[in-house]
């Protein structure tokens, strides 16, 4: 094991990975100072490379904020990470579908995807953070692992692109009128993810970090924390993690997420 991460090396080394589906060692078990300040650098750097490729950042995504999943994955931290044009598709109808490929060991995961039209600021309370937002929607995230049987630290899977593979945009609810009610709403609405062979899962807003909000005052507070982040800005979109327990995606499967507790429409997902 060596003492130093080489932020270059992972860096190409993640980007050679994109689409392949190959897997690799844990940079952690590779690097003995591999911790998240050392992931948030490669997260820099791979955005970089991803730019210079003709992809853009259009907002992050909030990983592990759900606290039942922790044990699960050995891990006792959320992360993040970007989204980009090339991984995001939004869908008007509800409805969409998408290919599996090029992600080793995929997963589907429910979500509460915020839009900001404003950037929010440290230091912002919840009441704050709600008039940097003027819609919200049901969203599906792919996550998947370039590292063998999800076994990864934190720091490990910030780095490999926060685990993000697609996210999925339902149709927008827009939170502009009634504003303290939909701010009621979005701390306590429930998900229920069914897919076409009766498999169900609940899910609340309360396991994400104690509500959505919460998830993007700690984003917020996360990212300032590292100096090559960049800072939320508007426009952005932020999905703020898994409502229920990430389930494995399979090729031929359907999967629908219907919210309670806020005028969602149901979001469907095929995967082809």
């Amino acid at each position: 094991m060596k003492e130093a991460a080489d932020f270059e090396q992972i860096s190409h080394e993640l980007m050679a990975l994109l689409h392949t589906e190959r897997q690799v060692v844990p940079f952690a078990r590779r690097y003995r100072s591999f911790d998240l300040a050392e992931a948030y650098k490669v997260v820099a750097r791979v955005r970089d490379l991803r730019r210079a490729q003709g992809e853009k950042p259009i907002g992050r995504k909030i990983g592990f904020t759900n606290r039942m999943i922790w044990s699960d994955l050995g891990i006792s931290a959320p992360i993040w990470n970007y989204v980009f044009d090339t991984t995001v598709s939004d869908t008007a109808d509800g409805q969409n579908g998408t290919m599996l490929s090029g992600m080793p060991e995929p997963r589907i995961e429910p979500e509460l995807v915020l839009h900001l039209k404003s950037a929010p600021a440290l230091g912002m309370t919840s009441a704050d953070l709600i008039d940097c937002i003027d819609w919200v929607a049901p969203g599906f995230e792919l996550v998947y692992s370039v590292f063998p049987n999800w076994e990864f630290t934190a720091a490990d899977a910030a780095a490999a692109f926060g685990v993000h593979g697609a996210l999925v945009v339902g149709e927008r609810l827009d939170i502009t009128r009634a504003r303290t009610e939909r701010a009621v709403e979005i701390s306590t609405f429930a998900v229920e993810l069914e897919n076409d062979r009766g498999v169900r899962r609940k899910g609340f807003a309360q396991s994400v970090l104690g509500g959505p909000i919460e998830a993007l005052k700690f984003l917020v507070e996360e990212i300032a924390r590292y100096p090559d982040c960049e800072p939320l800005g508007p426009g952005e979109l932020v999905t703020t993690g898994t409502l229920t327990e990430a389930m494995a995606a399979r090729s031929g499967e359907t999967w629908t997420a219907r919210y309670e507790g806020i005028e969602l429409t149901p979001l469907q997902l095929h995967f082809d």
